[in-house]
C-alpha cells in the first residue's frame, strides 16, 4: 500500500506532465487522465453504464473486441463462426492467456461468465440484454466453446463483444463489493487494478503478461473529475495530461492553444427524454396548482407529440451545447446500421404544440417535473433546464430536479420518476441495442427493456424487432431495424434530443483515436513518435 500512496503523491504534483513534455528522449511511463463521469462500480457485470464499462475495458477482456468505430475484431476469441444448423456459434479461444493472478484463461471461464453476467443482484441495468438469446452453452474443450440460440441470431458476435470475461475461480465466490474493493478484480486485460477510490480516482498498473499490444504506460491514474471547471483546470495545470468530455464553453480556447490537441467524433450516444407511458397515474404529473392528476396525460400520443414540438433542438445544440451536438430524430445518427431515412428531428412548432395539447383535453396544460443527472452527460442539468423552459412556454409548467448520477439511476430504475433526461450509447454500434433496451416491452426473461424506465410497450414494434434479430441477411435486417425504429420513435416511446459529439483534449505529444463509443482507453493513448 505504501507504493500506491507514494504514487498518488507523485501523480498530483505535475511530475507526469514534465516528464511527458520532455519528448521522445525520455517517454513518461505514467499518465493521468481526467474522466468526466462517475464510476459506480468496478464489477464488470453490475451496471451496464458507459463509465463502468470504460474502466472494465482496461482490466478485463471480451471474446470479441470493437475498434474506435465499433467494428469487430478478435479478442479472447481468435475466430468465430456459425455452424451449419444456423443456431450454433462456435468460438475458438486464444491459448496462453493468463489472468492477473497467473492462472490460465479457458472456456470454463467463458461459460461461467455468461451465466453470471445477467444475474448480478440489484443491477440497475442488466447485461442480460446481450445474453438472453443463449439457450445452451457447451464447453467443447478448454479452447472451444459453443453457444446455441433458439432462432438464428446473426448479431451474436456483436452482442458478446459487450461481455467482460471473468475468472470462474475468483468470481464464483465473489460479490460486487469484492470487485469494488479490488479483492476479486482479476482480469486478463492490459492493466491491473491497483486502487479504486470511489468518487476520486482509479489507479491502474500495466499487466506485463498481457497477450495483446503492450500499452505505453506503466501506471495510469484515472481521476474522476465530474466538475467541468475542475477537469479543464487540471489539464491546464498539468495535473492530468488528457481529459474527456471537453466542456463546451472551453472548446474554442483549448483548440486555440499551441500546447494542446483535440480529438472528436460524432457519438453513438443519444440524449433523450424518457416518459412514463404506462401508469394511469404518474407521481410527478400534476395540475397547475400542483395537485396530482387522476389521469396520466403522458399516455396520450398527442401530448407526447406536443412536448416534442415544443422543444427547440437547434437552440439547445447552438446555445447549450455550443455546437458540439447534432439534433436527433431517432436512436442513432446517419451512417450507423439500422438508421431510418424517414425519421428526422421534429421541427420546433410552439403553436402546433399548444394545439395538440388542446386537442388532447389540456388547453391550459398541466404540471410536470423533469428529473436529470447533474454529472453524467455533457451539460445534462443545463439541457434539462432548457427543456423545462420550452415546455413551460407551451403550457406544461415544468420543474427540474437534478441529482448525482448514482442517485438518479437508482431512483429511475425503481420507476420513481414521470419524465427524465437520459442518454444511451449503443454498445453494439447499431440500432438493436437501444431498441431492445429502451423501447422493447420490459421482459426480464427475454432480457428486453432493462433501461425502459418509462415502461413503453408496443407489441407491433416488438414483433418487428424480434423478426429483425432473427434475420440473417444484412440488408433485410437493416430494413426491419429501421421499421422498428419508425414504430417506436413515431409513437414517441422516447423523445430524441441530440447526439453528443465525443471530445478529448490532451497535451501536445499525445495522440488518441476518437471513439464513437466515447470510451477513454489508456491503452490507446500513445506518445507521438
Amino acid at each position: 500500500m505504501t507504493g500506491h500512496m507514494q504514487w498518488r503523491r507523485m501523480a498530483g504534483a505535475g511530475v507526469l506532465a514534465a516528464s511527458l513534455i520532455a519528448g521522445t528522449a525520455a517517454r513518461a511511463a505514467e499518465i493521468s487522465i481526467g474522466l468526466g463521469a462517475e464510476v459506480t462500480s468496478i464489477d464488470p457485470h453490475f451496471h451496464n453504464l458507459s463509465p463502468n464499462n470504460n474502466i472494465a475495458q482496461h482490466i478485463f477482456d471480451t471474446l470479441v473486441q470493437q475498434d474506435e468505430r465499433q467494428r469487430l475484431k478478435p479478442g479472447l476469441a481468435e475466430s468465430w463462426k456459425v455452424l451449419e444448423d444456423g443456431l450454433t456459434w462456435e468460438f475458438k479461444l486464444r491459448k496462453g492467456v493468463k489472468y492477473h493472478d497467473g492462472s490460465d484463461f479457458t472456456a470454463d471461464d467463458v461459460a461461467f461468465t455468461v451465466q453470471r453476467a445477467p444475474n448480478v443482484p440489484n443491477s440497475p441495468s442488466s447485461y442480460g440484454i446481450y445474453l438472453a438469446t443463449i439457450k445452451e452453452t457447451v464447453v467443447v474443450d478448454p479452447f472451444t466453446i459453443r453457444f446455441k440460440t433458439a432462432t438464428p441470431y446473426p448479431l451474436f458476435p456483436t452482442d458478446i463483444s459487450n461481455i467482460f470475461i471473468v475468472s470462474k475461480k475468483i468470481a464464483e465466490k465473489a460479490a460486487t463489493a469484492d470487485y469494488d474493493s479490488g479483492k476479486a478484480t482479476i482480469g486478463t486485460g492490459p492493466f491491473k487494478l491497483a486502487d479504486f477510490k470511489r468518487g476520486d480516482r482509479i489507479l491502474l498498473e500495466k499487466n506485463p503478461n498481457y497477450w495483446g499490444p503492450k500499452p505505453a504506460w506503466d501506471k495510469v491514474t484515472m481521476r474522476l473529475l465530474t466538475n467541468d471547471a475542475s477537469r479543464v483546470a487540471a489539464l491546464l495545470a498539468g495535473d492530468v495530461q488528457m481529459i474527456e468530455n471537453v466542456p463546451t464553453p472551453d472548446m474554442a480556447r483549448i483548440k486555440a492553444s499551441k500546447d494542446l490537441v483535440v480529438a472528436d467524433v460524432v457519438s453513438n450516444r443519444i440524449i433523450y427524454l424518457h416518459i412514463d407511458t404506462n401508469r394511469d397515474q404518474s407521481p410527478f404529473v400534476t395540475d397547475k396548482a400542483g395537485k396530482p392528476l387522476d389521469k396520466n396525460p403522458l399516455k396520450d400520443l398527442r401530448v407526447r407529440k406536443a412536448m416534442s414540438l415544443a422543444i427547440d433542438r437547434k437552440t439547445i445544440v447552438a446555445k447549450v451545447m455550443e455546437g458540439l451536438a447534432v439534433p436527433a430524430g431517432q436512436l442513432l445518427p446517419d451512417g450507423f446500421f439500422g438508421v431510418s431515412p424517414k425519421l428526422k428531428p421534429d421541427a420546433y412548432d410552439l403553436a402546433g404544440a399548444k394545439k395538440l395539447l388542446a386537442d388532447a383535453g389540456y388547453p391550459n396544460g398541466f404540471g410536470l417535473t423533469i428529473h436529470s443527472p447533474n454529472n453524467r452527460y455533457v451539460n445534462d442539468e443545463k439541457i434539462a433546464q432548457a427543456v423545462a423552459q420550452m415546455l413551460t412556454r407551451a403550457g406544461i409548467d415544468t420543474k427540474v430536479e437534478a441529482m448525482p448520477s448514482n442517485v438518479f439511476f437508482s431512483r429511475s430504475s425503481k420507476l420513481e420518476f414521470s419524465f427524465m433526461l437520459v442518454g444511451w450509447g449503443s454498445g453494439t454500434g447499431e440500432t438493436s441495442s437501444p431498441l431492445k433496451s429502451l423501447l422493447a416491452t420490459f421482459d426480464p426473461k427475454k432480457g428486453w427493456g432493462p433501461s425502459n424506465r418509462g415502461r413503453y410497450s408496443n407489441p407491433r414494434m416488438d414483433t418487428v424487432l424480434e423478426k429483425a434479430l432473427m434475420t440473417v441477411d444484412d440488408k433485410a435486417r437493416e430494413k426491419l431495424l429501421a421499421e422498428a425504429s419508425e414504430i417506436g420513435i413515431g409513437d414517441l416511446g422516447i423523445i430524441p434530443l441530440h447526439y453528443q459529439i465525443n471530445t478529448w483534449a490532451m497535451k501536445k505529444g499525445l495522440t488518441y483515436p476518437a471513439r464513437t463509443d466515447e470510451y477513454t482507453l489508456a491503452q490507446e493513448v500513445k506518445p507521438t513518435k
